[in-house]
């Protein structure tokens, strides 16, 4: 009993744990007044497995960053560089302090909306993390874009989405290698050639 008192004191709410890496076990506060929904230590786990022969030197691009937990777990594990893009400027201060705090001066940090930044010049990433307020965005879209020069070749792309929601159609080249569902979450992986 005494135990699991301690576990759930350790459980701070309004903080999301690095799984793995450089940073493991580090506690990362979410940024105040915020309802971002950090994807949970079990997911991330399970996703970092599946990305674990990729993420080493990697280039990423985290599209909906809000509590940067994929990002942040990316950096952790080796990837060389991440970009944080979230349309809350108080979201992009927060990060900007974390990789500041934790010593990383790789990190990119972008105030944009995620189809305004695809929008933009194309800059090739190895991995990209799709994880948007469930519902808020159109998946498939978002994905026709990135092939629109933001792929480099061999890339994956992580998506997060309710459970009932249904995945999206890859464009042309892109296949789903691995997908689960937990609690009310459906995660997915997909390769593009």
């Amino acid at each position: 009993m005494q135990n699991a008192a301690m576990a759930r004191a350790n459980r701070r709410p309004g903080s999301l744990r690095i799984i793995a890496g450089r940073w493991r076990g580090r506690r990362i506060p979410l940024p105040d007044n915020s309802a971002v929904r950090p994807t949970g230590d079990r997911v991330r786990e399970t996703l970092f497995n599946w990305l674990q022969a990729e993420i080493r030197g990697a280039r990423c691009l985290d599209l909906f960053a809000g509590s940067g937990a994929l990002g942040l777990e990316a950096l952790s594990r080796g990837a060389a560089t991440v970009t944080f893009v979230d349309t809350d400027p108080g979201i992009a201060r927060h990060l900007d302090k974390i990789v500041h705090e934790l010593g990383d001066d790789t990190a990119e940090i972008v105030v944009a909306d995620a189809h305004r930044y695809l929008g933009g010049s194309p800059t090739a990433f190895d991995i990209i993390f799709l994880d948007p307020p469930f519902g808020n965005a159109d998946l498939g879209n978002l994905c026709t874009l990135l092939a629109g020069g933001w792929l480099a070749p061999g890339a994956r792309v992580y998506l997060e989405t309710g459970r009932d929601q249904d995945l999206p159609e890859l464009p042309s080249g892109g296949e789903w290698l691995r997908q689960k569902t937990a609690g009310k979450v459906r995660y997915a992986l997909a390769g593009f050639s």
